[in-house]
Parts: C-alpha cells; sequence; structure tokens
C-alpha cells in the first residue's frame, strides 16, 4: 500500500465548518487535538470515532457517477487519503503518519450531511464508500503528505 494523506480537516465546535489544517496531533483514546469531538478526560469512553478516514477516490466516483463535488472537507470526514483500500482497513492496525490506528467499521453517510449541504442525494451517493471509522492507539502527528501503511 502506497497510501497518502492529501488532506486534513477538523471542526472545532459543533455545527462549524470544517477548516483545513496540514497537521494534528492524534491522541489514543481521545482523538484529533482541535476537533469538537476531542475528548482526552480520563475514563472519557470513546466508541471508535476517534478519527475518520475517507479515500479521495471516492470522493472522485461520487463527483463522476453522481455529479457532487465533496471537496473541501465537505464530506465531514477527518483524513482524506488516496491509493488506500479503506475497506481493507476495517478491524486492521495501520500506521497515518506517526499515528497508530485500528479500523473499527464503515463511516455511513447520515441525514446529518444531506441537509448539512441541502443535498439529498449525497446519502446514496456516498453509500458503501463513506470512509472507514477508527481509534488511535498510538499517539502521534499526523501531516498532509504522510504515509499510510500497515503497522
Amino acid at each position: 500500500m502506497d497510501g497518502r494523506v492529501e488532506r486534513i480537516h477538523l471542526v472545532p465546535t459543533s455545527g462549524a465548518e470544517p477548516e483545513p489544517v496540514e497537521r494534528v496531533e492524534a491522541v489514543a483514546g481521545a482523538g484529533l487535538r482541535g476537533d469538537r469531538y476531542f475528548d482526552d478526560s480520563p475514563g472519557s469512553p470513546r466508541e471508535g470515532s476517534d478519527l475518520t478516514l475517507v479515500a479521495s477516490e471516492a470522493l472522485a466516483a461520487v463527483e463522476r457517477d453522481h455529479g457532487l463535488s465533496l471537496g473541501a472537507g465537505a464530506h465531514r470526514r477527518n483524513v482524506t487519503v488516496s491509493s488506500v483500500d479503506i475497506d481493507g482497513l476495517d478491524g486492521e492496525r495501520f500506521r497515518v503518519g506517526e499515528a497508530v490506528c485500528v479500523g473499527t467499521g464503515p463511516c455511513e453517510p447520515c441525514a446529518y450531511l444531506a441537509d448539512r449541504l441541502d443535498e439529498p442525494a449525497v446519502t446514496g451517493a456516498l453509500a458503501g464508500r463513506g470512509g472507514l471509522r477508527c481509534r488511535i492507539v498510538e499517539r502521534g502527528s499526523i501531516r498532509v503528505g504522510d504515509p499510510v501503511e500497515r503497522s
């Protein structure tokens, strides 16, 4: 796998627009520092969504097949990657930059995304290619351009 991090987006508060960043700190069991879901409180329960990945190829297919452009973080996933078999990482341990993660399941599109974009067709367009939820198991930095590889 010769995958790469193409883009990183954080949403600092609920309802805010995704903000592009060049680098983020991934914290085991807490998420991405600066994202609205980040919580490093002792005993804080995380449900396997410390970060979310989406493949740039899936976004290109949505645009090609459905005419929907989901650039600039509109998809609301944290890390956009290229040349990565996202489905093949479900249940697997892998590295994103310096951080080690485990895929915990598909990140299917939801009604919130369709409402936010005012585009009902986006749910169907992203079905089966909405990304991957991940748990961070070893802290590390993630930068645009970093490799994505099995650990």
